[in-house]
């Protein structure tokens, strides 16, 4: 390691603590006397992916995060539940302490914990990971959704049908009720 200022290698730790996943150290350079911080995580082993074809690549997060940000992508969904979600599977993966892992079982993952946030996000993912290749597929899997019924709404904003003076917007075709209870457009 060499000082981000002068590139010297001599150093001393001016003070330790832990935080949350390592130790946090303060260092001082022995030559020009900056200070700065450095980080000791434990590295996780590298966990590998099969894909379809047999090709074993590294497991990516930013890859599985790109995937989510599409099905998600314009949904109303909170900050950071995307980056939520990906922590999760990546955490699931991690705990079955498996050094490769079929790119079935994260595709499985993804679908599973986007069912239970966004039915569209859910929908979109699997038209793209179960390669739907005509309209009755999508409608198979609508059908499925529907018998299920109602997705878990927790994770979705609420629609927001007043202006800020508190009346009721008027969307084409539809009739909306303000919070007074008035019937709209």
């Amino acid at each position: 390691m060499n000082c981000p200022n002068c590139h010297q290698t001599d150093f001393k730790v001016v003070d330790s603590r832990e935080v949350e996943d390592g130790i946090r150290r303060r260092r001082e350079c022995l030559g020009c006397g900056f200070r700065f911080t450095t980080y000791e995580r434990i590295q996780p082993a590298a966990l590998f992916v099969i894909k379809r074809d047999g090709r074993r690549e590294e497991f990516n997060k930013e890859k599985l995060l790109g995937g989510l940000h599409k099905a998600c992508e314009k949904r109303p969904l909170p900050v950071g539940t995307v980056d939520r979600l990906a922590d999760e599977i990546e955490a699931e993966l991690v705990e079955t302490g498996k050094a490769e892992i079929a790119s079935a079982l994260i595709g499985d993952k993804v679908m599973e914990k986007l069912k239970g946030v966004d039915n569209i996000a859910y929908i979109r993912f699997a038209s793209v990971y179960r390669k739907f290749t005509d309209v009755t597929e999508f409608k198979e899997i609508i059908d499925k959704l529907i018998d299920r019924g109602e997705p878990d709404m927790r994770a979705q904003l609420p629609l927001d049908l007043e202006d800020n003076d508190g009346q009721a917007r008027n969307t084409p075709g539809r009739h909306l009720v303000s919070a007074k209870g008035q019937v709209k457009g």
